[in-house]
């Protein structure tokens, strides 16, 4: 089908032209089969209009995905899911926790480590034979504030407090800075330089918090489409933050009240996501 020559609105406000094939990209990252990608892109591409938002096509492109293939649904709303991990932000700093967790690392999440001059509250403390990381959080409601270059500023000072203190451990101590939304460019430009990792949803290339969570099967409960908003917030209010979580403790279905009929729904999803 011939592509619309339409403007759709982006989260920051932004007018920009509609792409089909970068819908289609999106739609391949969940795992879906090339014939549905197709008829979901060429659906979606029929009810267009002009002026369009982004998280209207989401939505629209979501719903006929979960009509076809619930698990390709559920994997597509990974970055709604990141997002929906709030508002305190403390399950998206369990979640990274995971994250460096399958990278290897031995991690402490809300330190008070001792720096060279003050103490530090830091999010994680992640660690292995070679390396002490310390880890910053950057949790935000929407996907229109990106982190600017004034937090690797901020987190830059205190990295270098902390790691003037651990020198003598014999290992290189690391800063990161861990966002759910995007890097400014001038962000970017001053953690490579001041030796900074950073890592958010889409940075950097082909080892982005969205790469990670697919390779390691590391998803939250907001992802699943079986579930209400509702039920998925009790979930993260009762420290049930991943799917594995949930999988390893199902009774939590029950304590929420979510129906004998549809518990066994909620975990057949959970275990066809985290296999």
């Amino acid at each position: 089908m011939p592509q619309k020559s339409i403007n759709i609105i982006k989260s920051t406000g932004d007018l920009v032209p509609f792409s089909i094939d970068k819908l289609k990209r999106s739609l391949q990252r969940s795992g879906t089969a090339d014939a549905v990608i197709n008829e979901v892109a060429n659906e979606v591409v029929s009810c267009m209009h002009e002026g369009m938002t982004t998280r209207e096509i989401y939505s629209m492109a979501f719903k006929l995905l979960k009509r076809r293939h619930s698990p390709s649904a559920s994997r597509y709303t990974l970055k709604r899911a990141i997002m929906d991990l709030g508002p305190s932000g403390f399950p998206f700093e369990k979640f990274i926790g995971e994250v460096f967790r399958q990278l290897g690392y031995q991690i402490k999440l809300n330190q008070i480590i001792a720096g060279q001059c003050v103490n530090h509250e830091v999010d994680i403390v992640a660690e292995n034979s070679l390396e002490y990381c310390v880890v910053e959080c950057k949790y935000h409601n929407s996907q229109s504030i990106p982190c600017d270059v004034k937090i690797p500023l901020y987190v830059n000072s205190r990295y270098r407090d902390i790691s003037a203190m651990y020198t003598v451990k014999g290992k290189e101590c690391r800063g990161w800075i861990v966002t759910n939304t995007k890097f400014t460019s001038d962000a970017v430009k001053y953690g490579e330089c001041a030796g900074l990792h950073l890592l958010s949803w889409d940075y950097p290339t082909k080892n982005s918090l969205k790469d990670i969570s697919d390779r390691f099967k590391i998803y939250p409960v907001t992802c699943l489409t079986t579930l209400t908003k509702k039920e998925k917030q009790m979930l993260l209010e009762k420290g049930i933050i991943l799917c594995k979580d949930l999988a390893a403790h199902s009774s939590s279905l029950s304590e929420i009240r979510v129906s004998e009929g549809r518990i066994g729904v909620v975990v057949n999803e959970v275990l066809t996501l985290i296999s």
